[in-house]
């Protein structure tokens, strides 16, 4: 069964901020949430149970370390690819754009 944006979003968001060793708590004050409600409300982006505004999704992808777009890639491949070229310095982002545009070139569909 594929997923949807919302659950892939949620999937994510729950992932990253593990991955960071962040509690519900500390990332929903570190995006500006009023420590009394923090670990709940992003409990509820996590479980989906409240809509993520696209000015929080900026704030919890910036708190996060991840590009906005890694949240919203359709698929984990490109979500990887996203925060791979989030994570390089300009001058290796401009080599890898590069390449995908000569293979792109090389391998037309």
């Amino acid at each position: 069964m594929l997923e949807d944006a919302k659950t892939i979003l949620c999937r994510r968001l729950k992932s990253t901020r593990k991955l960071r060793k962040m509690t519900l708590e500390a990332l929903g004050v570190a995006i500006g949430l009023d420590e009394s409600c923090a670990s709940t409300r992003i409990s509820r982006y996590e479980n989906g149970i409240h809509a993520i505004e696209p000015n929080t999704a900026e704030r919890l992808a910036q708190v996060l370390n991840v590009p906005l777009s890694y949240f919203y890639a359709p698929d984990d491949e490109l979500a990887e690819l996203n925060q791979i070229f989030y994570e390089l310095n300009p001058e290796d982002q401009e080599k890898l754009l590069l390449f995908a545009r000569t293979l792109k070139q090389t391998h037309p569909q």
